[in-house]
């Protein structure tokens, strides 16, 4: 839950914002948007195509699905380790594509020559989660036994932890992660229309599919799968929130007038309106009301006032300053602020959402009325992506300690980042096997890891104090996620245009 902010702590977020947007920063944000999407070839799991860049990583988890495939012949090599593990989870795996695509779909003209190489890093999600949903009725949701993976530190081209496969059907749903893999294949289907026709077609007819599971099975995964998902990548928040998701991504994929009255006619069982306090591979809400708004601001649909609505109330309750809201917290440095592990997944996706807002706003010429007894009290789309840009600043380097979240960015960044390929010596530069606890002496390591994880942002400060340990051990704060960076691209695409935040 977003907590209120003492008066103090809002003064003082207001001030560094302030003084943040008098004079812009000299940040290169098409190279930390170069280096971002990099760092998607460090988490990719299965065979490694030839123009693989970052040359430390090799091919592992070749025989992914192999257990499962005595049976069915599914094939589920490729996608993306998470975090610094060497798991693949299903379901934020799904939140990445799908937040890659949409930085893509909204501000695609900005990624410049950058476009053709975070479509690659979409594909090597989508291709995957095709393989995952090849099989009708069945959605293969997770590979490797989490509770072995993380009692050792092994490179993934060693492990021989269980590669136990995980999958949810009609008698063990999961609407949640289904719901949200259609959501991934529909907004992968925009992202590929004009690159790939034939695979955008196939990735919109699979999501269709996907969905209609989804939704005829309901349950969350986490119970039918509790023991393999938890606590790693428990569904929280419920399934609902993900039913209106996927149907959001579909219509606007498709424009299928079935997904917009499934829109409207579940609006409040499926809870719409419920916990819009934050944005991420748990919880939809804000998402959802964000996007569908676009069909509001842009004329096209009052059927969906409602979401305007609540969209605007969530990004009031955003803004520094703003009265009569609550106050997600800032930090003395002006780093947004949520109680958890791995604060920069909010400071991403909310950012994100900001900017995403921002645009929308801007192209209806409309503002966000935060309050409705006073105009001034309303914020404009410049308002917004100011706030938006301060996080994007003091991830890559204007905060107190002058250090740079992301690795490979900047003079100062982590050097002892929680991930396991990154911190054992690669198989190039140690050629022997390096078993499940022989790892455990590089992770106590006080040496700065062998390999450099570029563009990987991890998750930084965890508390009000603007505090960084850069320890390996402190997984809360020195992991990095590949949620983490999905919304950063279309932020650093964005900006790497606009730097001034007054110019659209």
């Amino acid at each position: 839950m977003a907590r209120l902010v003492s008066t103090a702590t809002k003064a003082m977020a207001v001030v560094v914002l302030a003084a943040a947007s008098a004079a812009l920063a000299a940040h290169d944000y098409g190279d930390a948007l170069h280096k971002s999407i990099l760092f998607f070839e460090g988490q990719r799991s299965g065979r490694l195509p030839p123009n693989q860049r970052l040359r430390w990583r090799q091919d592992s988890a070749i025989h992914d699905g192999a257990e499962a495939g005595v049976r069915t012949g599914v094939d589920l090599t490729g996608g993306y380790y998470d975090a610094g593990d060497n798991v693949k989870f299903g379901f934020p795996m799904a939140f990445t594509a799908t937040l890659m695509s949409w930085g893509l779909i909204d501000f695609g003209r900005s990624f410049g020559a950058h476009e053709a190489e975070a479509r690659d890093a979409v594909r090597w999600a989508t291709d995957y989660l095709m393989k995952a949903t090849a099989t009708p009725g069945v959605v293969y949701v997770q590979v490797g036994d989490a509770s072995r993976d993380h009692a050792c530190w092994e490179r993934p081209e060693d492990m021989d932890t269980p590669r136990t496969v995980y999958r949810v059907d009609a008698a063990h749903p999961g609407s949640d992660v289904a719901a949200e893999t259609a959501a991934a294949l529909a907004a992968g289907s925009i992202v590929f229309r004009d690159a790939d026709p034939g695979y955008s077609r196939r990735l919109l007819g699979r999501a269709a599919e996907v969905f209609e599971f989804a939704d005829r099975h309901r349950g969350a995964y986490s119970g039918s799968l509790r023991a393999a998902v938890c606590p790693c990548y428990c569904d929280y928040d419920g399934y609902q929130d993900e039913l209106l998701w996927g149907a959001a991504w579909l219509h606007r994929a498709s424009r299928r007038r079935e997904y917009r009255d499934y829109i409207k006619r579940n609006e409040v069982a499926l809870g719409a309106s419920d916990a819009i306090n934050e944005f991420g591979w748990d919880n939809k809400h804000a998402g959802i009301n964000a996007l569908i708004s676009k069909e509001v601001l842009m004329g096209k649909d009052e059927f969906f006032r409602s979401f305007r609505e609540n969209a605007d109330n969530f990004i009031c309750s955003l803004l520094p300053g703003i009265s009569g809201h609550p106050q997600i917290q800032y930090s003395p440095g002006g780093l947004l602020f949520k109680v958890g592990n791995s604060n920069m997944q909010h400071v991403t996706s909310l950012s994100f959402l900001l900017l995403v807002y921002s645009n929308y706003l801007s192209h209806a010429d409309a503002r966000v009325p935060c309050s409705s007894s006073s105009s001034a009290a309303a914020a404009s789309p410049v308002q917004l992506r100011r706030v938006a840009k301060r996080q994007v600043d003091y991830i890559l380097g204007d905060n107190p300690l002058r250090m740079s979240y992301m690795v490979g960015y900047g003079p100062r960044y982590p050097l002892r980042i929680h991930h396991r390929a990154s911190s054992l010596p690669s198989v190039s530069a140690h050629p022997a096997r390096i078993g499940c606890k022989a790892g455990a002496a590089y992770y106590a390591s006080p040496a700065p890891n062998p390999n450099l994880l570029v563009g990987a942002v991890v998750g930084g400060p965890s508390n009000s104090t603007d505090a960084f340990p850069d320890a390996r051990a402190v997984f809360q704060q020195s992991e990095p996620t590949t949620y983490i960076n999905a919304p950063l691209l279309g932020l650093l695409a964005y900006f790497s245009q606009h730097p001034d935040p007054a110019q659209h």
